[in-house]
């Protein structure tokens, strides 16, 4: 018989991990720890994704003493947007928390968040950084020149945004809807427009290690993003092809003039025209074309990720450390 606690809602915390290994094991029992406050029964679900050292080896010696602990290993490195995408579609959870598992996400905020979600009644809420921690001078003015480009293309305030969120079933589930194969997911929940409401928080130096983000990955993940929300850099081409038609209409008046007036150079005139004409018009057909691509780019149906194998403990944990009942 279900016990009055079983009636409570519970939660899912959801970590891409990739080599972590070395400080999973603190950072957990943190996560753990802050989950105890909340009072409410819980799960973690961990993604790894593809880690060449010994984390899944951890994950796994963790979910033995750890009911709660669900885990995924993905065939290979696929990222951590695709490994998100997997955590989230596999989290059981009335509320969904996401979360970097460096240690740059607090553990100590989970329990304001659950709060502020139970007591505000707002489907999301959302993590603001009010500082972006160290790093180094080029990764901010990058960051910043990322923003601020994304916020006047796409019209969304993505300012302090991050990936430590919590969701409610509902807007989880409106997420799943989304097919995207480019996940940009802090860009997505924006999208959906639910009432949220943010705790602001600063970020901590990593627990261990280096970070993966590579300047390469920053800038997928920024071209990702732009491209996702906002189809301006597609009508770029177009404007610049009016433009230069306009331009060329100009030149070729004065090329007719010269031409009449008997200063043109024999030939020229001909050449010039042909030229400004044709790469106008080759400028406004690129335009067209890719309005059109941008309507049928995603027709591959891979999947975003494949699971090599997977933790399948069970029942969410409660807050005491006992099994709920379903």
């Amino acid at each position: 018989m279900p016990n009055a606690q079983s009636k409570q809602p519970f939660l899912s915390v959801v970590m891409p991990v990739f080599r972590e290994g070395a400080h999973l094991r603190g950072f957990l029992a943190a996560v753990r720890s802050s989950l105890e406050q909340c009072n409410l029964p819980y799960e973690l679900v961990l993604v790894d994704d593809g880690s060449p050292d010994d984390t899944w080896h951890v994950i796994t010696a963790e979910a033995k003493g750890c009911q709660a602990l669900r885990a995924l290993r993905l065939s290979r490195n696929f990222g951590k947007e695709s490994a998100l995408c997997a955590g989230v579609e596999h989290a059981r959870g009335d509320a969904v928390i996401v979360m970097d598992a460096d240690g740059q996400h607090p553990p100590s905020l989970v329990p304001e968040m659950v709060r502020l979600w139970r007591d505000s009644g707002a489907d999301i809420v959302e993590a603001v950084k009010r500082r972006r921690g160290r790093e180094s001078l080029s990764s901010k003015l990058g960051a910043q020149l990322f923003y601020f480009i994304l916020n006047k293309l796409s019209g969304f305030h993505f300012r302090g945004a991050s990936d430590f969120k919590l969701l409610n079933r509902k807007a989880v589930d409106a997420w799943l809807k989304m097919h995207e194969r480019n996940v940009f997911f802090r860009g997505m929940t924006v999208w959906m427009g639910f009432t949220t409401v943010q705790v602001p928080f600063e970020v901590v130096p990593r627990s261990a290690g280096q970070s993966t983000w590579s300047v390469l990955k920053r800038l997928k993940l920024a071209l990702i993003g732009i491209t996702a929300f906002s189809s301006f850099p597609l009508h770029l081409v177009t404007f610049a092809g009016v433009i230069f038609l306009g331009i060329s209409v100009l030149l070729a008046l004065e090329t007719v003039y010269l031409k009449l007036a008997g200063r043109a150079v024999s030939g020229f005139a001909t050449v010039i025209l042909l030229e400004l004409i044709i790469g106008s018009l080759l400028m406004i057909s690129l335009g067209i074309i890719g309005e059109y691509l941008a309507r049928i780019y995603e027709v591959k149906e891979r999947p975003r990720y494949l699971v090599e194998e997977s933790i399948e403990p069970g029942p969410p944990q409660s807050s005491s450390g006992e099994i709920s009942a379903q």
